[in-house]
């Protein structure tokens, strides 16, 4: 009886182990982008489109930053603010701004706790100018990037990616420009996007 028992637990952990080790499937955990876009360089690149007052991005992004600190070094991640409305852009816009003023690191997870912890809504010049200046940013260096000509560029590129990787909410993850992954849970979008880096890597190799 005790060895059946035994036998028994077992068996249960290795079909527990074999669920959570199982293989990443296309169509379930991530799909293929047709066509497959560009990527930046030689490096597998991670995008992540993402808004600071989308709460699934919110509980997502303690996961991704802790990936981040350890992804490989041939592994890239860029973030990509999401536009999918006019009252959208100011973020992106802040985003900019404060990534041309090498503040973006430091009021990412900030942003992120204003809009899903303090329920502001930071759509206006003058509320964000007021939200970042007592964070160490210059009001009028701030400002300049905010409304500078190159700043259009960048919104506009963000827009224009938004329709070619065809991506519809947020988050939304993109490996080396072929695989999308969203709608996932925070932990299984991590061990999704582990799985489909190294899939990128053995592409490469080829």
């Amino acid at each position: 009886m005790k060895n059946t028992i035994q036998n028994l637990v077992v068996a249960a952990a290795l079909l527990i182990s074999g669920a959570v080790f199982a293989a990443v499937e296309e169509g379930r955990d991530y799909t293929l982008l047709q066509p497959a876009q560009p990527t930046s360089g030689k490096k597998i690149e991670v995008l992540e489109f993402f808004f600071y007052g989308c709460s699934h991005c919110f509980h997502l992004h303690p996961k991704l930053s802790e990936w981040e600190k350890t992804m490989p070094k041939d592994v890239e991640l860029i973030l990509v603010p999401a536009i999918f409305r006019d009252s959208w852009e100011p973020m992106a816009r802040t985003f900019y701004a404060l990534d041309s003023l090498g503040k973006q690191h430091q009021l990412h997870e900030p942003l992120y706790k204003a809009w899903n912890v303090d329920n502001m809504q930071l759509f206006e010049e003058a509320q964000i100018l007021d939200f970042v200046a007592p964070r160490g940013v210059d009001r009028a260096k701030f400002s300049a990037a905010y409304n500078s000509f190159s700043m259009q560029s960048k919104v506009t590129r963000a827009k224009q990616m938004i329709r070619s990787y065809g991506v519809s909410g947020t988050p939304t993850l993109v490996v080396d420009g072929r695989y999308v992954i969203s709608g996932l849970q925070p932990d299984d979008a991590i061990r999704v996007l582990k799985e489909v880096v190294d899939m990128a890597r053995k592409s490469h190799k080829k």
